[in-house]
């Protein structure tokens, strides 16, 4: 697998339609996306593997011209990708279990 697949695979198979992601970008060492709407105006979102083998996550605005990093965090594990992305953008990335009773 490649690194971007590995991201994308990390993430799970809810994470693009809980987050209305697309236009995915394959980078080097990374993946870059375009967000769905969401409460912080995040309109794209870049993961790249460092080679600490933790990743480099930057929450970025593009309008028009203009593009604008409103986050970033250094150092971050596979595990901590669904409630960063949460925190920073108020977007869900899993599906919700379902409990029948």
């Amino acid at each position: 697998m490649t690194i971007p697949e590995t991201i994308l695979d990390q993430l799970g198979g809810g994470f693009v339609r809980m987050t209305g992601a697309k236009q995915f970008v394959a980078l080097e060492s990374g993946l870059s996306m375009r967000l769905g709407r969401n409460a912080k105006s995040v309109s794209h979102l870049t993961i790249e593997l460092t080679p600490a083998d933790t990743y480099t996550v930057r929450f970025i605005r593009v309008r028009g011209a203009k593009c604008t990093t409103l986050a970033e965090h250094e150092d971050v594990y596979a595990d901590m990708l669904h409630d960063l992305i949460r925190t920073e953008t108020g977007l869900e990335t899993r599906m919700p279990k379902i409990v029948f009773k």
